[in-house]
């Protein structure tokens, strides 16, 4: 599975942006995705997921719940991150990651990584 994320960039707090994962090498469908962060000298944090097929399962870090979207787009084998009311504190390096099956939520749960796009939220 490849995955190439795109989207991030500079915006000031309060705005919003939307990332993009292109998927390829497996069938769209019986993938579930997850986006990730890491900020410098952090820890690679959960941000949200969801889960295969057509189940409408998702999950999101209680940091950005009510902010943010996870969504899939099965007719271009995109997911999607849809980053609303941006705070300072959600710049980081952002990964989008899969894996075969049902929803996860930790970085152990995924074993398919993109190389990440960068989102910097100025104050």
């Amino acid at each position: 599975v490849q995955l190439q994320a795109c989207g991030g960039g500079l915006v000031q707090a309060g705005g919003s942006l939307r990332l993009s994962c292109a998927a390829s090498g497996s069938t769209f469908a019986d993938l579930a995705f997850g986006w990730f962060r890491q900020a410098p000298g952090k820890e690679r944090e959960f941000v949200a997921s969801v889960s295969w097929r057509w189940n409408r399962d998702s999950k999101y870090a209680d940091s950005v719940k009510g902010r943010f979207t996870i969504s899939r787009q099965p007719s271009k084998d995109t997911v999607h991150l849809q980053m609303n009311d941006l705070k300072p504190e959600d710049t980081g390096f952002y990964y989008c990651a899969a894996r075969t099956g049902r929803i996860g939520s930790t970085k152990n749960d995924f074993p398919y990584w993109g190389q990440g796009t960068q989102v910097t939220v100025s104050s």
